[in-house]
């Protein structure tokens, strides 16, 4: 259910306009770039418009912001005039935050069809933040026909209207409006959070719960939902009512178990502390929405609309921490570590999501390469909190990254015993990564036996059947059933390159080539530029008789930066070919001695080299779970954040 209202929404989103405006030149503006390129030689300090243009727009492919916006700039000293660049510029100053600079621009294009509708909301949150309400409700027109459109600013004008001291109307129009069937779970927030606000303790209580007690409605927009649960309990909390706020806590963890900011609410409750309210001027409110559709859009393909929206939340609200939080995570995705990690450190202390920004910079931290100061940083955290399963699962991370199993292991066995005796469906994580220390440690015993125990916790869980079943391939042991479980996890992840390349690559084990071809072929055209794939598919091809082929893959794999342990084999291969010697497993055989210990896999056909591709998936891959149960299990899951939670 949630996957297509993403899609619906995303597919109605008028600010997608953002993201094409300069994906292809306009007539006026290709004759322009011909014209300044002849010129090019007659000026000496720069290459001239040509040059600034398709360097911004290079530097905007590249999500290099900073750098799209000194170029876009730049073509404007040598076309003043030029609405095209114009309208790329202020969308590159307000997804990097650069907020005054791109609301001179807005003041420009506010007419401009093509960027109004962002144009006029820059506009509308410069007056909010000045509190000039009635200026800011005149901005926006709300019988916009796009969804979304028509949402944001019916809920944008009635925080305007709210400021200017009309909250009664402001919340009828709220609650009047009607359109597709995601639109409750955000009318239903901003309705109690506006209740609120006005000091109607019971409404909003009315609000908040119609909102909770729907949970597939909330699945539209999971950081929504879960503001309401909080929302809610620190309202109950404040008023004394603490059975009541730890019952709608409980609601947020059945829907995001494991999620640490409601953790650190109910600490707080349960010691009787009084949460601080959350949305109360119009400023926030304004804020607030922005973040429910930021956070809700929050997918790839549409990373610059949804900067937009969340650095607008920030310039009014610039203390929110959820916003910092998924901003953070964005900016992360974006391949600007750096950045982040500012942004994480701008968490106000105080707040419930602080730890969830401590961990995802350590995170950041070992993206940079400085695994040291992350694994100092993270053990920190688990020392402040040995209860906080997510610590370890972060510090796991970076430990699998520098390929230190023996700690690795010794972590998430910690874990586990941290757990306890009844593990749940969201512990599975746990084990497999315990599975792969262990299988990579050569101790396949305990690795397998960790590996069954997580799928006994998540039945079909596709990573885990994986791992297990090209193990067991790997092995020569128990051949159908690691096929079975491969081909298993392949339907149930059909576009996962990885998945789709380790049953290619099991057919190659067990010899069979032609349909290590076609699997392998597939896994390329979803993965088309990962080096192992490649290089798979090149030793499928010289197996079929198709050398030419081979070598053109062996060659792109050489061109994709592969691993430094693979470099060295795929160029003996362009010289020498493949021996033909190989033998493969034989496709008939049902294991090896079963009165014999499985023989350890060779180094360089263990989990997460080279023959197993992504199966020991890197930082970014293994913790890439969302808020509640997480891409296996979408029904609840969440954009904030983006990698700490991987128990789902």
């Amino acid at each position: 259910m949630r996957r297509n209202l993403t899609a619906r929404f995303a597919a109605s989103l008028a600010l997608g306009a953002l993201l094409s405006i300069g994906g292809a030149m306009g007539p006026a503006t290709i004759q322009a770039v011909a014209a300044a390129a002849q010129e090019q030689d007659q000026q000496p300090n720069f290459l001239g418009f040509a040059g600034a243009y398709l360097a911004a727009r290079t530097a905007d492919v590249d999500n290099d912001t900073s750098r799209a916006i000194e170029f876009y700039s730049k073509a404007l000293e040598f076309d003043p005039e030029n609405t095209e660049v114009k309208q790329r510029l202020m969308v590159a100053l307000f997804s990097g935050g650069r907020f005054s600079e791109g609301v001179v621009l807005a003041r420009e294009l506010k007419e401009d069809p093509a960027v109004a509708q962002v144009s006029r909301l820059a506009l509308m949150v410069e007056a909010t933040s000045k509190r000039e309400y009635r200026k800011a409700a005149s901005l926006l027109k709300p019988e916009d026909s796009n969804p979304i459109d028509r949402l944001l600013n019916t809920l944008m004008i009635a925080w305007a209207e709210f400021g200017d001291g009309k909250g009664e109307a402001a919340l009828k129009s709220i609650l009047a409006l009607d359109g597709p069937p995601w639109y409750p779970v955000f009318t239903r927030y901003h309705a109690g959070a506006m209740a609120q606000a006005m000091g109607n303790k019971a409404e909003a209580r009315k609000h908040f719960t119609d909102l909770i007690a729907d949970p597939q409605s909330g699945a539209a927009a999971p950081d929504t939902y879960i503001r309401a649960v909080m929302a809610l309990a620190g309202l109950e909390a404040r008023e004394g009512n603490n059975r009541a706020a730890l019952d709608a806590l409980a609601t947020g963890e059945d829907f995001s178990p494991g999620y640490a900011p409601l953790a650190a609410l109910r600490q707080l409750i349960e010691q009787d502390g009084k949460p601080e309210p959350g949305v109360m001027t119009a400023q926030q409110g304004s804020a607030a929405v922005l973040f429910t559709l930021g956070s809700a859009l929050n997918r790839e393909g549409a990373e610059e609309t949804v900067a937009v929206y969340l650095q607008l939340a920030r310039t009014l609200d610039p203390n929110d921490a959820a916003t910092l939080v998924i901003l953070g995570g964005l900016t992360e995705r974006l391949g600007k570590a750096e950045e982040a990690i500012k942004i994480y450190q701008a968490v106000p202390q105080t707040s419930p999501m602080r730890r969830v920004s401590e961990l995802q910079l350590g995170l950041a931290l070992a993206d940079l390469g400085r695994n040291g100061e992350a694994k100092d940083h993270l053990k920190a955290l688990i020392a402040s909190d040995p209860k906080d399963i997510r610590s370890y699962l972060a510090y796991g991370s970076v430990l699998s990254q520098d390929k230190d199993y023996v700690e690795m292991a010794l972590t998430y066995e910690t874990a586990i015993s941290v757990v306890g005796p009844t593990p749940t469906r969201n512990d599975w994580n746990l084990f497999f990564q315990a599975g792969i220390a262990h299988e990579r440690l050569k101790q396949w015993p305990k690795a397998e036996a960790n590996f069954k125990r997580a799928l006994e916790l998540f039945p079909d869980q596709p990573q885990v059947m994986n791992y297990l079943g090209y193990s067991w391939i790997d092995m020569n042991i128990n051949l159908e059933e690691g096929m079975d479980l491969i081909r298993a996890a392949v339907d149930l992840r059909p576009n996962d390159g990885y998945i789709v390349d380790s049953l290619g690559w099991a057919h190659y084990r067990l010899g069979e080539y032609d349909d290590a071809v076609r699997e392998l072929e597939r896994a390329v055209e979803l993965k088309p530029a990962d080096p192992t794939i490649n290089d798979h598919l090149g030793d499928a091809y010289w197996r079929v008789g198709r050398e030419l082929e081979a070598t053109f893959q062996w060659k792109r794999a050489l061109s994709n930066d592969p691993p430094d342990d693979l470099k060295p084999e795929i160029e003996r291969k362009l010289s020498e070919g493949l021996p033909a010697s190989e033998k493969p497993v034989p496709a008939t055989a049902n294991g090896a001695d079963k009165g014999s210990e499985p023989a350890a896999p060779e180094d360089g056909a263990s989990a997460g080299t080279d023959k197993k591709s992504d199966l020991a998936p890197s930082v970014s891959h293994r913790l890439q779970a969302r808020l509640g149960a997480g891409a296996d299990d979408p029904k609840n899951a969440s954009s904030l954040p983006q990698r700490v939670n991987a128990r789902d």
